[in-house]
């Protein structure tokens, strides 16, 4: 009663990075409650998978494994999921921001009518006084995003309805184990319990998954572009410069909007969020949107005409200038350098 839920997804027996991410931020708010964190992992063959989970802090994970219940299908991870927490009524439910948890996330919140906040970049525990209606709210989610296409950023809260639901993103949240001797209690539903017939009627005759070609979110350098580039042509110049230092091109969204980068590069709320021990943002002016997922970097360089650009009060070194001179001069520094 009252704890924590994380939905985990699981892809050929081994948990997702996002889930571990929200148990992580789990765990902390957990603490902060002083109430247990659970795992609801639903699908097929999961004999083993608490192992995977207990190291982050988990203090009970509940296993509804059954063959038709593997790969995704809506109906029966819904109508599981939405009568565990019927029963178990759990204050804060978290699940990852992926195709699963935006088709899971919306269905379950309507049918408990909890209400959802979706893409947050931060979970925090708070107060909250409603001045009109005389009441005072205490241990609320806050849950917060960037809003108005990312012109402010929004604090969300659900003083009334049961339980606080939330969407993350990959790579928002950090992954970090508690103790690899963490054990908890493993609980086995009984999926009969939990689905009806009607459930399965529909199947999954054939699946194709592809991978993707880029690979931003491990990178530890990233040469990232913004619509200050101002061209496709001119991101030659950012892979020739990621190239020499190994590392990987991004791009912001008004970048990818115009043309100058493909949306698999695209880093921000509405792409990847990456943590590298180098960014380096050019022509990028820096709106909450983007920067939402890029700030935890280790050291950021900004590469940017416009003194005044936003990025630059986050960056730790900042270079006026046109990148067309610049780029080109640490490529041929660098060169020279390294040899």
């Amino acid at each position: 009663m009252n704890n924590i839920f994380v939905y985990c997804e699981v892809e050929n027996g081994i948990v997702a990075d996002v889930s571990l991410e929200l148990l992580t931020k789990g765990r902390k708010l957990a603490d902060q409650l002083n109430c247990q964190l659970e795992a609801l992992v639903i699908g097929s063959n999961l004999k083993g998978v608490e192992s995977q989970l207990f190291p982050y802090g988990v203090d009970r994970v509940n296993i509804a494994d059954d063959a038709r219940l593997e790969p995704y299908t809506t109906s029966p991870h819904t109508s599981i999921t939405v009568k565990l927490f019927q029963e178990e009524k759990p204050q804060i439910a978290l699940l990852g921001a992926t195709s699963i948890g935006r088709d899971l996330g919306p269905r379950v919140s309507s049918a408990l009518h909890s209400g959802l906040t979706a893409d947050c970049t931060s979970l925090e525990i708070g107060g909250h006084e409603d001045k009109k209606e005389g009441k005072i709210y205490e241990n609320l989610l806050y849950q917060i995003r960037p809003a108005f296409g990312g012109n402010i950023v929004a604090t969300i809260i659900n003083p009334d309805c049961r339980p606080q639901m939330a969407t993350v993103r990959e790579g928002v949240m950090k992954k970090e184990i508690v103790s690899e001797t963490f054990k908890g209690e493993v609980r086995e539903l009984n999926v009969n319990d939990y689905v009806s017939e009607a459930d399965f009627a529909v199947s999954v005759i054939e699946r194709h998954m592809e991978a993707s070609k880029v690979n931003i979110k491990n990178s530890s350098i990233i040469v990232a572009g913004g619509y200050g580039v101002g061209s496709r042509e001119n991101f030659a110049l950012l892979t020739q410069l990621a190239e020499v230092i190994g590392g990987e091109v991004g791009a912001s969204r008004a970048a990818v909007d115009a043309g100058y980068a493909d949306h698999d590069r695209q880093i921000g709320q509405t792409g990847v969020t990456v943590r590298p021990k180098l960014y380096i943002a050019c022509g990028i002016s820096g709106q909450v949107q983007h920067t939402a997922g890029m700030q935890e970097s280790s050291m950021i360089i900004s590469i940017n005409t416009d003194p005044q650009a936003p990025i630059n009060q986050i960056a730790d070194y900042v270079i006026n200038g046109d990148i067309a001179e610049i780029v080109p001069k640490m490529i041929k520094y660098y060169k020279k350098n390294s040899k």
